[in-house]
């Protein structure tokens, strides 16, 4: 509890105890009202006070308003108890709305936890804490056992295990050994580490999560919105009513002003909008802090909300549904050594960072020698061109060889087949393969369970490859041999098939499907943990590698956007029923306090449940 809090909460108790005094004091006249008007005064200056800082700045119509007419008036019809009463319950509603959204910022606050404090550097001869902010890039820094990775870089010495809890979600730390990358925010557990910079702090992993969540709040879903715009015009609505009803029922039936106006006062109080304007925007902020808690950033309550309504859910394969770990598994070469085509191969494909280049790199074991490498382009889509100690080597899949008009054959063995052609003759193809990962046929499974309606896969690998990882998975529909232009094509005749009301999302790694995640209703990176363009490109980015968090998304979504509606059906039953009472003059004071707070409190307790997610 804050101490702005705990203030609030020792008003509540000294006017609670000021009240019970002044209603059992035998007062009347001026001092009956006097010893009301301390209680009253002790909880409710403030909010007589913003009323009027309110409309000195032209905002009238806000709750703060419509408790200081309520209240005064109902001084001025000699309803001394409710008025007190009526505040002091206000401000226990207040109190206890304050207490629910400190709850659910906890889990995005703990989130935060990940902002490093300092980082060390060695300066003559000494490690120096200095702000993360003050390191540059290719500087090295030490991070101890126990202390928080500051920034961005590449191990150059010492193996730790760090984690990845603050980020991911997961428990299970993960070993770091030399030459491997580090992310900021996660936390080293065992050794000492040396890592060179490779970020600076505006531009680490860390600074770029903590900006995402910070300006989660800002993109409000519909329903917010709609509430918004719904309370701008419901609250001086209601105010012209309530003066209608003080007036005009009196100068028709002759008199009774006393009765009517106090009739007024309560439809005030029961029309103060609290439970929606708050309970609204706290659920999708509890549910955007519950899935931060499971290593799922939602950029905002929007993108829940779009969530909620997947229909169809499209994904990329490769680092996605599949691990994106590529290996050559067979080598078939034509007129030339098995081991001259790979290395070929791995020459032409030296200057890509494609994982398939690393995987022909690995199989041909040796050091590269750039000299040998006169000239290199990549074919989008196609493949690599380079020229060899004097000789064109063109290395891709089967378009370029189309393209180059060299004769090749297909390969018996499934996987991602290079062909390889040398001064325009074919010299023949090594086979690779990328293995599916555990988790993904029980995303896809779970997903179906939900009642997504199609789920499909989008590669560039070849038929067989792909028709075969989606038979494997119990994917609806896969497209293969596609470029990355045929990507956005394809989502494109996607979304024509979804409802007017369903959503198509796209899963990608993020690195190369930034247009994909673009155009598709919301992108969701996933695998993203120190991927710059995930975090960038994606609405929604999950931190880790499990395709089964996308399940966990929908499911936070759909709960959350269900206690919304929850919400406003169950504050617009309960208010519009009692104003109709109050209209009449069956409800009293003490129903519109429990239309007003009580609706707020219930509404309030149901947005909280939105934070609790289970994994």
């Amino acid at each position: 509890m804050t101490r702005k809090q705990k203030k609030m909460l020792i008003r509540i108790i000294i006017s609670g105890a000021l009240l019970i005094i002044a209603a059992l004091l035998p007062l009347k006249g001026i001092l009956r009202l006097a010893a009301f008007i301390v209680p009253y005064a002790v909880i409710g200056w403030d909010v007589l006070w913003k009323a009027v800082r309110n409309i000195a700045h032209g905002q009238v119509f806000d709750e703060n308003f419509l408790m200081a007419l309520a209240t005064v008036g109902a001084f001025g019809t000699g309803e001394y108890t409710e008025a007190s009463a009526v505040m002091l319950f206000y401000q226990v509603g207040e109190l206890f709305q304050n207490l629910a959204v400190g709850k659910s910022r906890k889990s995005i606050a703990s989130l935060m936890d990940i902002r490093p404090d300092y980082a060390n550097i060695e300066r003559g001869g000494e490690l120096v804490q200095v702000d993360p902010e003050e390191i540059s890039v290719g500087d090295i820094i030490v991070v101890k056992a126990g202390e928080k990775i500051p920034l961005d870089g590449v191990v150059i010495e010492g193996k730790s295990t760090v984690d990845t809890a603050a980020l991911t979600g997961e428990s299970l730390p993960r070993s770091v050994d030399e030459g491997e990358e580090v992310i900021s925010g996660c936390i080293n557990q065992t050794g000492l580490l040396k890592v060179r910079v490779t970020k600076e702090f505006g531009q680490s992993t860390v600074a770029k999560i903590l900006d995402l969540v910070e300006n989660s709040a800002s993109k409000k879903a519909k329903a917010e919105n709609f509430i918004t715009r719904f309370a701008k015009y419901y609250t001086p609505v209601v105010v012209i009513a309530a003066a209608l009803l003080a007036v005009i029922p009196p100068l028709i039936l002759g008199g009774g002003w006393a009765n009517w106006i106090h009739r007024a006062l309560i439809f005030l109080v029961i029309s103060c909008p609290c439970a929606l304007v708050i309970s609204v925007p706290l659920s999708f902020f509890g549910g955007i802090g519950g899935a931060s808690k499971s290593g799922i950033l939602v950029k905002g309550g929007n993108y829940l909300e779009a969530l909620a309504n997947s229909e169809i859910i499209v994904f990329d394969k490769t680092g996605t549904l599949t691990k994106g770990v590529f290996r050559v598994t067979s080598v078939h070469p034509e007129n030339f050594p098995e081991d001259k085509l790979v290395e070929l191969a791995a020459y032409a494909e030296s200057y890509s960072t494609h994982p398939i280049a690393k995987s022909i790199a690995e199989a041909y074991k040796g050091e590269i020698d750039s000299a040998r490498i006169t000239e290199s382009n990549e074919i989008s889509g196609h493949g690599v061109k380079a020229v060899i100690d004097g000789f064109e080597v063109c290395a891709g899949n089967d378009k370029l060889m189309e393209r180059l008009g060299v004769k090749w054959h297909k390969c018996h063995n499934t996987g991602t087949t290079v062909h390889v052609a040398v001064d325009g003759k074919y010299a023949g193809h090594l086979v690779i393969s990328d293995e599916i990962k555990e988790t993904s046929a029980a995303a896809i499974k779970s997903l179906k369970e939900k009642g997504v309606k199609k789920t499909v896969m989008l590669t560039g690998d070849a038929k067989e490859v792909g028709e075969d990882v989606a038979q494997k998975l119990g994917l609806d529909l896969a497209y293969t041999e596609l470029l990355p232009a045929d990507k956005v094509d394809k989502v494109e005749e996607l979304l024509a098939q979804k409802s007017d009301k369903g959503k198509l999302a796209f899963v990608g790694d993020g690195i190369n499907d930034a247009p994909v995640l673009s155009r598709a209703d919301i992108g969701i990176a996933m695998g993203a943990m120190g991927s710059d363009a995930a975090i960038e490109a994606a609405d929604i980015v999950l931190m880790d590698d499990n395709p089964e968090k996308i399940a966990t998304a929908i499911d936070i979504a759909r709960k959350t956007v269900r206690i919304v509606y929850q919400n406003i059906v169950f504050a617009l039953a309960v208010k519009f029923a009692i104003l109709v009472l109050g209209a009449v003059g069956i409800a009293g004071m003490w129903a519109a306090v429990f239309a007003d707070v009580g609706v707020s409190v219930l509404a309030i307790l149901n947005a909280m449940r939105a934070s609790r997610v289970r994994n």
